[in-house]
C-alpha cells in the first residue's frame, strides 16, 4: 500500500477548518478526494466518513474541556441523525452500481454544498446584524446564554442532517450547524461549534459502519487522511475555543461554492470567471453593509435622546470644578 503524503497534507489543511468552524469535513475533504486525487465518489464518500469517525471525537474533547457544549442539543440531535445517517448509505447502494451511483451521488454532494454555502452567508449576515449588541462580542469567559431546548425541531434537523451525511458526507458540520444557527440564534459561535462536533461523533459513526458494510470503503485513503486530519483538527479547535473565526468561514464559502460546481462538471474557465463574479458581488454586498452600519452608530445619539452638553439634564460638562448654586 503506497502511502499518499500530497493527500495527507491536503487533510491536514481541511482538518484545521474543521476544527475551526465546526464544518468543512465532507463538504471540503470529498470533493478535495474526487477532483485533485482522482477517487471515484463513492469511495471517497466511504473513505472519508471512516477518517471522520476517528477525527470528530478528537475535536469534541477539547470543546468538551472547554465547557462549549449543550449536551440536550446533543442528544436530540443524534436521536434524529444516527438512525437516518445509516438509513442514508442503504439509499445510496440503492440507487444503482457503477456510472450511475456516482454520478446521482457527484449531484448530491453539489447540491448538498451549494446549500451549505447558502446556509453559510446567511449565518454571516445573521452574525452582522447581531454584532452591536454587547452580548455578542463578549469573551469567551462570558457565561454561557440559556437556551430553551425545542425537540421535535431539533430532531428533525438531526434527520434531515443525518440522511445527507449518509449519502454524500456531506452535512455533519456544513447544514446542521447552519440549522441550529436558525433554530438557536442566542447560541456563541464557539457553542454552536461544539455543540455540533459532539453530535457529528455518534453520527458519523453510524454511517461510517454503514459504508464499511455496504459502501465502497479504500484503507489507503484513509490512512492518508487519518494521518493529516487527527493533527489539523486538534490545532483548529485549540483555536476555535479561543478566537472567533469569521475570516475562515467567509474562506469556506467561496471553497464550498467552487466544490458545488466542480461537482456539476463546470469547466475550470468559467468556473474561474464564476468565482471572480461572486468575490465581486460579496465585497460590494460587505461595503453596502459597512456603510449602512457606520451611517447606523451616526444616527445612534439622536436617537438616545439630546445630544450630550452642557446644557443637557443628563449630560453636565465634567471638564472641571463644579459650582455650587
Amino acid at each position: 500500500m503506497d502511502f499518499d503524503w500530497t493527500m495527507a497534507l491536503g487533510s491536514f489543511l481541511v482538518a484545521i477548518i474543521v476544527g475551526l468552524t465546526g464544518m468543512g469535513g465532507g463538504a471540503l475533504m470529498t470533493p478535495m478526494l474526487v477532483t485533485f486525487f482522482g477517487v471515484s465518489p463513492m469511495a471517497a464518500v466511504s473513505s472519508d466518513l471512516v477518517a471522520a469517525a476517528v477525527m470528530k471525537p478528537v475535536g469534541s474533547a477539547v470543546h468538551y474541556r472547554q465547557g462549549t457544549i449543550n449536551m440536550r442539543l446533543v442528544g436530540w440531535l443524534c436521536a434524529g441523525s444516527v438512525p437516518a445517517a445509516f438509513s442514508g448509505v442503504l439509499l445510496a447502494r440503492a440507487l444503482g452500481h457503477g456510472g450511475r451511483v456516482e454520478d446521482v451521488i457527484s449531484i448530491a454532494m453539489g447540491v448538498a454544498l451549494m446549500i451549505a454555502a447558502g446556509g453559510l452567508v446567511l449565518r454571516a449576515y445573521m452574525s452582522h446584524r447581531r454584532r452591536s449588541d454587547p452580548a455578542e462580542t463578549e469573551g469567551d469567559g462570558a457565561k454561557a446564554p440559556e437556551i430553551t431546548v425545542r425537540p421535535v425541531p431539533t430532531v428533525l434537523v438531526g434527520l434531515v442532517g443525518g440522511l445527507v451525511v449518509g449519502i454524500t458526507s456531506v452535512g455533519s458540520g456544513s447544514l446542521i450547524i447552519v440549522a441550529l444557527l436558525a433554530l438557536y440564534p442566542a447560541l456563541k459561535a464557539n457553542q454552536l461549534v461544539g455543540t455540533d462536533l459532539l453530535q457529528a461523533v455518534p453520527l458519523v459513526f453510524a454511517a461510517a459502519i454503514g459504508h464499511l458494510l455496504f459502501g465502497d470503503f479504500r484503507m489507503e485513503v484513509t490512512a492518508a487522511l487519518l494521518v493529516g486530519s487527527i493533527p489539523g483538527v486538534y490545532l483548529g479547535s485549540k483555536v476555535s475555543s479561543r478566537a472567533p473565526s469569521a475570516l475562515i468561514r467567509h474562506f469556506l464559502v467561496l471553497v464550498l461554492v467552487a466544490s458545488s460546481l466542480k461537482m456539476f462538471g463546470m469547466e475550470p474557465a468559467p468556473l474561474g470567471w464564476t468565482l471572480l463574479g461572486l468575490l465581486t458581488a460579496a465585497a460590494a454586498g460587505w461595503l453596502v453593509l459597512r456603510l449602512r452600519r457606520a451611517r447606523g452608530r451616526d444616527t445612534l445619539p439622536s436617537r438616545a435622546g439630546s445630544p450630550v452638553g452642557a446644557g443637557s439634564p443628563g449630560g453636565q460638562d465634567t471638564s472641571g470644578p463644579t459650582m455650587a448654586a
